[in-house]
């Protein structure tokens, strides 16, 4: 039998080869988008993983500095995960699914510091509750992201171990704090989707100012295990995506009892079997909703982002809602006494013994010695970490209560539900920000409008931020609305049918897609 010669033998095979899928444009792209892709054999998660690692090669460094560190087995994990598929195995929820993880988020390969130069070299022993959650779902965490240090600031995201993160649509201007590199850098397509935690303004802020879509759930429906803490008895995990569907997606993975977050108890049969199911474009017809007046008229307000807010009320309108308004005096009610505990040091070892001997520092105090923190947060440490490190802060000489033992902070929730009950609403409205997002050079002096500290915090209830628009051409600004415990659907709902009836979300300049044919 005679032989073809090997150049034909080549070209007939090259011929007969499938062509490899067209360059998948990862720009602004959904989990749904995604997977469809996958599916249909348009491209492979290498091939997506890939496109994600070169947009934080081509746009971060020296620009938005959202990364702190990239994943070095990303691509190991997208070939098994190409590989599983091929075999024909079951693909999990978030199959696939690049993410960015907050660097306050155990990751067992990746180092974690929590924004302090002191763990700079601290690699955790294992994930944190959630990232080990998304991981069994089949998602690639590609990148760690840049935090303000110890989560101390609401401000702007500054640390001693990576340095400042800017807003990636104005580069002169804070992407809020703690969670500011997860927003910049979901904001710029690095990541699908991204985690982040909220002690008062951490998710919902930089989501916000990054026009995405951030919730801060119950207090007690997401375990925080893994997480530094900064402040245990208010602390929140959760997503920060592009579309209030990849962030229910996500929050489906994440949310539910863990036996490490002893908070989860009281949430453990309050989680819903499918939270997709609550997104309904008419999800507003029949809706009633109240401003929270005190919240949206006080002098610290932006014109500009109180013209949208009021645009924000006529579309919710127009989307078949009632909105009333609602005088819940909510700043007498921060008034009451030791609604926030200093309990940093206290939580912070707590979390330093999980690390076990490896362990850089077993107190945060020492960074106070060595010199190992950024200048900007000198004053919050002496102030946070003034408790003792050994005894829980229920035993101090001022006792501070867990949450469900707290008076003053199951006061003030008896007391927000008895006035949405009296007005008969179903949630609570108001801008995340009355001000639109700061210059960097002036963060501290143009703090003003953080809407987000108010409510939900204190009174553990869920909220939720979604685009509202954007101010001064290219400043995003958040609308939020604020359910009863454990009402997550109900706010998923509302904000999937405002963000469908809107479409206020738009990507930033300046990051074009690197796909090519």
């Amino acid at each position: 039998m005679s032989r073809l010669p090997l150049v034909v033998l080549v070209s007939t095979l090259a011929a007969c080869a499938p062509e490899p899928p067209a360059a998948f444009d990862v720009v602004e792209t959904s989990i749904a988008e995604l997977h469809a892709a996958l599916a249909d054999g348009r491209t492979t998660c290498r091939a997506v993983v890939q496109a994600h690692l070169d947009r934080i090669d081509a746009y971060d460094e020296g620009t938005i500095n959202a990364i702190t560190v990239v994943n070095p087995r990303a691509l190991e994990r997208a070939d098994s995960l190409d590989e599983a598929a091929g075999r024909g195995e079951a693909r999990g929820a978030l199959h696939c699914v690049p993410m960015l993880v907050k660097d306050n988020f155990d990751t067992h390969d990746m180092v974690t510091t929590g924004g302090s130069i002191a763990l700079r070299n601290s690699v955790p022993p294992d994930d944190a509750f959630m990232v080990r959650r998304i991981r069994e779902a089949g998602a690639v965490v590609v990148a760690k992201t840049n935090m303000a240090e110890w989560a101390f600031s609401p401000r702007e995201t500054v640390s001693s171990s990576f340095d400042t993160t800017r807003n990636a649509y104005a580069l002169d201007r804070v992407p809020a704090g703690s969670s500011g590199g997860t927003a910049s850098g979901v904001a710029a397509s690095f990541g699908v989707i991204g985690l982040g935690s909220d002690t008062g303004n951490s998710i919902r802020g930089p989501s916000a100012h990054l026009a995405l879509v951030g919730i801060r759930s119950t207090l007690g429906l997401t375990s925080r295990d893994g997480v530094i803490p900064l402040s245990f008895d208010r602390d929140v995990a959760g997503p920060m995506g592009r579309s209030v569907d990849d962030v229910v997606r996500v929050f489906e993975v994440v949310a539910g009892p863990d036996p490490a977050d002893p908070y989860t108890d009281a949430g453990r049969t309050r989680v819903e079997p499918d939270y997709r199911s609550f997104l309904d474009v008419d999800g507003l017809d029949g809706a009633r909703l109240g401003i929270a007046t005190s919240l949206v008229d006080t002098e610290s307000a932006d014109t500009a982002v109180i013209r949208l807010f009021r645009d924000a009320v006529e579309d919710l309108e127009r989307a078949g809602a009632e909105v009333v308004d609602v005088a819940f005096d909510v700043y007498a009610q921060l008034e009451r006494p030791g609604l926030f505990c200093r309990r940093f040091r206290y939580d912070a070892a707590r979390y330093l013994e999980t690390l076990g001997a490896d362990a850089p520092i077993t107190d945060v105090v020492e960074v106070l010695e060595t010199g190992e923190f950024h200048p900007s947060v000198q004053g919050g440490l002496r102030s946070f970490a003034s408790g003792p490190a050994d005894v829980h802060p229920a035993q101090w000489e001022e006792p501070c209560p867990d949450f469900a033992e707290h008076p003053e902070r199951q006061a003030f929730l008896a007391e927000l539900i008895e006035a949405m009950d009296a007005a008969e609403v179903d949630a609570l409205i108001y801008p995340s920000w009355l001000a639109p997002p700061a210059h960097l050079d002036r963060a501290g002096e143009e703090y003003r409008g953080d809407n987000s500290q108010r409510l939900s915090p204190p009174t553990g209830t869920p909220a939720i931020t979604v685009p509202m628009g954007f101010t001064y051409g290219d400043l995003p600004a958040g609308l939020q609305l604020l359910a009863r415990p454990y009402d997550e659907g109900l706010l998923f709902r509302f904000a999937y049918a405002y963000e469908q009836a809107t479409h206020h979300r738009r990507a930033p300049d300046g990051y074009p897609s690197l796909a090519r044919d």
